[in-house]
């Protein structure tokens, strides 16, 4: 089976500047990986990198079938269609309610019938225990539910991976268990591969998984040896 995710010899640069030299790693579908390091070590470098936000200057990354190299502009948004993306802040659209944000985003990614988008909405929503929230605005949501929301959100289009960066760093501690266990959750039940961007060790420690470590300019594979 192809991997969701494949860099060799990848070298990631924040504009002018070199940020993970030789990168190399694979991940495959229904795999769970948390990518660690200290802020500003580069992980949100790579996954800005791998949904094409960045270009891939150096090396060889393939996304979702799609070379990260040789992509032109027109085709990012169909690799993005592939891939769903967790934020750190949320990022709802504060004037509107939940249902037309999640709208919104289906019309962004090609969806018409608005019949199959209610469908698709509500099996979302269920995916993250967040029923009849439909008419609230996001502003009437905890920080919680509104993640919760942009993790439904991001699995709207049947991804081949999640990719989220930091997505429990606006949450308390508790809170923050529990967007894991559903991502967790999410992964088991789904197959959706996931890739999340932490510096929260505790959650690591509690929640062992595959996972690669950004530090001086490089990304290990800790499972490597294990």
């Amino acid at each position: 089976m192809e991997p969701v995710i494949s860099l060799r010899n990848a070298y990631i640069y924040q504009r002018e500047q070199l940020v993970l030299s030789s990168v190399n790693f694979t991940i495959h579908q229904g795999e769970f990986v948390f990518l660690i390091g200290r802020t500003g070590s580069g992980k949100s470098s790579v996954l800005k990198t791998l949904y094409a936000d960045l270009w891939l200057e150096k090396g060889t990354g393939i996304v979702a079938g799609y070379d990260l190299h040789t992509i032109k502009r027109a085709q990012v948004p169909y690799l993005r269609r592939n891939i769903g993306i967790v934020f750190q802040d949320f990022q709802l659209l504060s004037d509107r309610n939940i249902e037309k944000n999640l709208v919104f985003y289906l019309r962004a990614m090609g969806w018409e019938d608005k019949n199959e988008m209610r469908n698709r909405i509500e099996e979302a929503l269920k995916l993250v225990n967040l029923q009849n929230i439909l008419t609230k605005m996001p502003h009437q949501l905890s920080g919680g539910e509104q993640q919760r929301v942009g993790i439904a959100r991001a699995l709207l289009n049947h991804p081949q991976i999640l990719l989220a960066d930091e997505p429990t760093g606006n949450l308390d501690p508790e809170m923050s268990v529990e967007i894991l266990k559903l991502f967790k959750d999410i992964n088991e039940k789904s197959k959706t591969a996931v890739l999340m961007a932490t510096h929260n060790f505790e959650l690591i420690e509690r929640f062992p998984s595959r996972t690669l470590y950004c530090d001086k300019g490089y990304i290990t594979d800790l499972s490597d040896g294990l």
